[in-house]
């Protein structure tokens, strides 16, 4: 193959040219240049680390910061081969071969501080951190065969290593073209679908549930697109897959029966506008308030901290109590018995009291307190009062109020019974 004889002939060239004195020199350099910009690369990393320790807020000068990481080897590099080439040329050496270097240094801190820009609009995760490296190196392979000429060999070859199925032909160079053009479209679109959702929630035009529905209709809309582009940039016909079409359909009818249920699911929370970012809600034994509606799942927040990932699906099949659907006041009832020999009347008046110096209690409407009944150990009173932050819990306001009843009881003198009963000795007859 031109490609492996090409190979073959830039070796023989380059093992001819270290093989001399001032090529072995030369290469002795770039090995210097090469441990002494790693060694720099480590304390400027260390350096970074403490400074980011030091910085309390995120923004544009931690940008700059991690950016410089990105290119602190390569640069360092270039500055040393720049230096020791200098020193070489003072004592006569021929440093032809490091001119190569500039380049492809020049090349590496560039493509890494891209690529590094281009990851900026993702969601920051492990994952991709790697595969940032993965991408950067890919590029700059590229970029380095074109620069020593073998670049279309290189293409040559991997045309010619596939096949061919109906009309179409496949091959490595194909599905190569095919993954950089949807990696291209996919971060586009990333980028657009971060801008469409940032301006939906900072437009005060739209309520929560419709900038769910345009942020994850145009998420969906715009990746649907830059895959259909990503295809069509590559020149694939799209009648090539309609073989597999009823295979595809049967799996998805199948297979995926859950995922698509939970799917639609989701847009039918969204437009039937039931349930809302922000809504408090118990379903089940679980009570929290709505952080995300997402695709399939919806993210419920409880007193504890623990976010619950609710499928969709459940919340249209099940019984869901909404406790702020279209008003977010919600009533609390207290109830409380008394003994018979204290006054209902200035008890209630001290539940009352006891409400209103809560600052989670409503003024408007105002606390009451009524008398249910006469019950068997006691007069049963219940107080009533309205919150409009069920978010913050429901309980706590519940404790307080109580506490507050039993302080204000002690202090008047006004007791809780408890239960009572009346038990009669009745003698049998043989003790008579």
């Amino acid at each position: 193959m031109e490609l492996l004889e090409s190979i073959y002939h830039f070796s023989l060239e380059w093992i001819e040219t270290f093989s001399t004195i001032q090529g072995g020199l030369q290469l002795a350099d770039v090995i210097f240049c090469v441990a002494l910009a790693a060694l720099t690369h480590k304390h400027w990393q260390r350096f970074i680390a403490r400074l980011l320790g030091d910085l309390e807020q995120k923004g544009f000068i931690q940008f700059l910061l991690r950016a410089s990481n990105r290119i602190a080897f390569p640069m360092s590099m270039l500055l040393y081969l720049i230096l020791t080439r200098f020193v070489l040329d003072q004592f006569g050496v021929n440093t032809a071969v490091l001119d190569i270097f500039t380049p492809l240094l020049l090349s590496l801190a560039g493509i890494r501080l891209g690529v590094f820009i281009l990851r900026s609009g993702f969601a920051p995760s492990p994952a991709l951190r790697a595969w940032e490296n993965v991408f950067s190196l890919l590029v700059w392979s590229v970029l380095a065969l074109h620069l020593l000429g073998w670049l279309p060999d290189v293409i040559k070859a991997m045309d010619e290593f596939g096949f061919t199925f109906g009309e179409a032909r496949f091959s490595i160079l194909a599905l190569i073209e095919l993954t950089v053009s949807i990696i291209v479209f996919i971060v586009l679109a990333n980028w657009l679908s971060r801008f469409i959702e940032s301006r939906a929630k900072r437009s005060q035009y739209l309520n929560p549930s419709m900038r769910v529905v345009l942020t994850k209709t145009s998420k969906f809309m715009v990746y649907g697109l830059a895959i259909l582009f990503a295809l069509k940039a590559v020149g694939i016909d799209f009648t090539a897959f309609a073989v597999f079409s009823g295979a595809v359909g049967v799996g998805i009818g199948f297979g995926l029966q859950k995922i698509f249920s939970n799917f639609i699911s989701g847009f039918i929370l969204i437009f039937d506008r039931s349930i809302k970012p922000g809504d408090v809600i118990t379903i089940g034994n679980r009570f929290g308030w709505v952080q995300e509606l997402n695709a399939r799942y919806v993210v419920v927040r409880d007193r504890d901290g623990v976010e619950a990932l609710i499928p969709n699906e459940n919340l249209i099949t099940s019984e869901v109590t909404n406790w702020s659907y279209s008003d977010r006041s919600v009533r609390q009832r207290l109830p409380v018995s008394i003994s018979y020999a204290d006054d209902p009347e200035l008890a209630m008046k001290l539940m009352v009291e006891s409400a209103m110096e809560h600052p989670r209690a409503l003024k408007t409407p105002e606390p009451v307190a009524r008398l249910l009944k006469f019950g068997d150990n006691g007069i049963e009173l219940e107080l009533r009062i309205w919150i409009e932050d069920p978010e913050m819990g429901v309980a706590n306001v519940t404790s307080d109020i109580n506490l507050a009843f039993w302080k204000r009881f002690k202090q008047n003198n006004i007791t809780i019974p408890f239960p009572q009963r009346d038990v009669h000795m009745i003698e049998s007859p043989e003790s008579a």
